[in-house]
């Protein structure tokens, strides 16, 4: 037998199913890292802060490092955490705060904030793999001092292009290149990873200045992650869905591919930034393609 129902009730039993989408696909809520992350190396070394585990610390000390990552994967959108970096004599630490697919072909996005000697800037490296390849490090100083307070750090990242950013200040564009054969990070939904650990083999002066364990323990603290405009792509079919989905198909609208200001990536690329593999002819006599095609 037939159900009969009024305008109102068809038009909410329509409206739901949509609702439902939207949730999944993204949410505005800042999480609780508790709920949406887990250790992913030595827990004696996680700290979660609160009573719902809102905030967490990354503790480095002599015996090892730390790391979490996200329970579920994420394709295209807005990511975004507050970090507070490991404050004082930070030399030869590293803290990584990144995203990554599996698999030998695998799309990373870094951010490495290379430890320092009491009063020399902070160096952010960052580094873009598409399909298995990568070496595309780019380094700048900060303009500011990032171990007194949080700041945020994010990534947009649409069909189009993958855009850094400190502060909503763009500090690095990363564009769909595929038309010059340059792979893009289009089809593999990746996780969200942190870890702090000993790297004075390298991280600081390339190696000369070595970690000062008398200033251990080392912390770096995060809050307030943040997953917009994007899908949760957990499973094949998330991902399926998210890619053959109305808004994926409309990846070039603005909520998609927010805008970013020029002067200020230019401003930041002639002020700080101290290497960027673009123009290292050591390494690269000729150019890598997507270099002359920034946007």
């Amino acid at each position: 037998m037939g159900h009969h129902y009024s305008d109102d009730t068809l038009k909410l039993l329509l409206v739901l199913p949509l609702l439902f989408c939207f949730l999944v696909r993204s949410s505005n809520a800042v999480s609780s890292l508790r709920s949406d992350f887990v250790v992913s190396w030595s827990p004696n070394n996680v700290r979660f802060l609160g009573s719902h585990g809102d905030a967490l610390q990354l503790v480095l000390d002599q015996n090892t490092g730390a790391g979490f990552m996200s329970k579920d994967r994420f394709l295209f959108g807005n990511i975004d955490m507050q970090i507070k970096l490991i404050p004082g004599d930070s030399a030869g630490t590293v803290t990584a705060y990144y995203l990554s697919s599996q698999g030998n072909k695998h799309d990373e996005l870094d951010f490495e904030f290379l430890g320092n000697s009491s009063g020399e800037p902070y160096v952010v490296q960052t580094n873009v793999f598409s399909a298995g390849v990568g070496g595309r490090e780019q380094r700048i100083n900060l303009w500011f001092d990032p171990t007194k307070d949080f700041h945020s750090y994010s990534v947009r990242w649409s069909a189009k292009r993958v855009v850094f950013l400190i502060d909503g200040v763009p500090i690095r564009v990363f564009s769909n290149n595929e038309a010059v054969g340059v792979p893009y990070l289009r089809s593999q939904p990746m996780q969200v990873y942190s870890s702090i650990w000993n790297g004075d083999s390298w991280a600081t002066r390339g190696g000369l200045v070595k970690i000062d364990w008398s200033q251990a323990p080392f912390i770096a603290t995060y809050r307030n992650f943040r997953f917009t405009n994007g899908c949760r792509a957990s499973t094949p079919a998330a991902v399926s869905n998210c890619l053959h989905s109305s808004s994926a198909n409309k990846l070039d609208a603005a909520s998609w591919d927010p805008g970013f200001d020029k002067n200020k990536l230019s401003w930041v690329k002639r002020s700080f930034m101290i290497y960027d593999y673009c123009t290292d002819v050591a390494r690269y006599p000729t150019a890598p393609a997507e270099c002359s095609r920034e946007f």
